[in-house]
């Protein structure tokens, strides 16, 4: 294989854009059937929500991986490279595995319509894993549940992490609507661990799940977490109280107090696991999450100055960055370098993290969805005059270093497009694809 053959795999794929978001099962499972069925020949862990998916599923494959088996991880999007959305035991998938497991979808692929971007991807991952025979897939849904691509899988466990307001065109405008759109990953007497809390959103799966006769396990009723110990940075340890066992002294190398209730359902579904048979010890547990890493999710790098990367990609995800800013940095200036899409709360987001920094240099990532940082800058100017654009990630990143004392710190958030951009540009890498 050239690099030229990789080159021209990901330029077809990235070409797929054109071709939009289509919710729906008969493409991919006509490409699936085509490629020998590689879903049946793993186990596998289905994972959807609004926040935390990726916490979560990385968190299962950390685990499952620490206890001996061979684990897959499907994710999304990519942050610098389309490889990291594909890994096998924390490795991503190989440029030549990316270009085979392309080949291979693209011969799959039904005639009577373009696969879209997604299905393709998703088609890719299933085929990688099955070729390089993983025991186990942790698999995040791309958008919703009940009609996006990975809900062709049969899982051995669902977890539905939260549910807020996101993607209304496609899901719904209510937390019941949306919900019921997640919970469609649900299926027969399978087991569904969620976080959810919102009494409209508890009814919805709680209905779903009695359908499919499917085992709830629903946080704060039936497991729960407590915090026990704090240090600097919201490090901290937890005691899990779950529905047979209770572990204490927990901890996650994840960053934020948020990721105590994405540690709460990992762990709910270890006990789920365990109790399938599954020869899964308190230390395999305690090593996971010790090892897991979920690049661009309060990555703090070490530079001088510090640089913290977030995509804080909606409000909930804002607050959580805040949380984190007000509890770890209270006593630094922060500069915080945002740029947000056009699809999300963004007076909201800036109302909750602008208030915490000293500075704010508004930019855009290089995608169609992006909002205008003139837009951004008037909604900043309301709360402070201390304002910049910089229309480039890359540029706006750099122009951040070189202004910012080393004992302060430089934020970047509002998008993990924002984040992928800069932390190509912190590698010396071309910037990412916007997909």
């Amino acid at each position: 294989m050239t690099q030229s053959s990789y080159d021209k795999c990901l330029e077809e794929m990235f070409g797929l854009r054109r071709f939009g978001i289509k919710l729906g099962l008969d493409i991919i499972d006509a490409m699936l059937e085509a490629l020998g069925r590689p879903e049946q020949k793993f186990a596998c862990i289905h994972v959807a929500g609004t926040n935390g998916k990726g916490s979560i599923a990385s968190a299962m494959a950390a685990i499952l991986q620490s206890a001996g088996f061979r684990v897959g991880l499907y994710t999304s999007p990519h942050l610098v490279r389309f490889n990291e959305r594909i890994c096998v035991n924390n490795e991503y998938i190989s440029d030549k595995g990316v270009v085979e497991a392309w080949q291979a979808a693209r011969a799959a692929a039904p005639k009577e319509r373009e696969a879209t971007f997604f299905e393709y991807t998703t088609a890719m991952a299933l085929y990688a894993f099955a070729k390089q025979g993983v025991d186990w897939a942790v698999i995040e849904t791309g958008m919703g549940g009940r009609m996006d691509a990975t809900n062709i899988l049969k899982p051995r466990l669902c977890i539905i992490s939260n549910i807020s307001v996101e993607h209304r065109f496609y899901l719904g405008n209510t937390i019941a609507e949306i919900t019921g759109e997640k919970a469609g990953i649900i299926k027969p007497d399978t087991p569904v661990i969620t976080g959810v809390h919102q009494k409209s959103a508890v009814k919805v799966i709680e209905k779903t799940a009695a359908q499919n006769n499917a085992p709830l396990f629903l946080k704060g009723r039936d497991f729960s977490v407590r915090r026990s110990r704090k240090t600097k940075n919201q490090d901290f340890g937890f005691t899990y109280s779950g529905m047979d066992h209770k572990w204490s002294d927990m901890r996650s190398s994840l960053r934020g107090i948020h990721q105590l209730d994405n540690a709460a359902l990992v762990l709910a579904g270890c006990e789920v696991l365990i109790g399938q048979g599954m020869d899964l010890e308190l230390r395999h547990i305690k090593k996971g999450l010790a090892d897991v890493k979920w690049p661009g999710r309060l990555e703090v790098l070490e530079t001088k100055p510090p640089i913290i990367l977030d995509g804080a990609h909606n409000l909930i995800a804002a607050r959580r960055l805040a949380s984190f800013l007000s509890d770890s940095a209270a006593d630094k200036k922060i500069t915080l370098v945002i740029g947000i899409l056009d699809d999300k709360p963004y007076q909201a987001m800036l109302n909750t993290l602008v208030p915490l920094c000293s500075r704010v240099i508004v930019t855009r990532p290089v995608i169609d969805r992006s909002l205008a940082p003139g837009v951004l800058a008037r909604a900043v100017r309301q709360m402070t005059d201390q304002v910049e654009i910089i229309e480039s990630v890359k540029d706006a990143l750099a122009h951040a270093i070189v202004t910012t004392q080393d004992k302060e710190l430089i934020c970047i958030a509002g998008s993990l497009y924002v984040v992928g951009e800069a932390k190509a540009a912190l590698q010396g890498a071309a910037a990412p694809e916007p997909v």
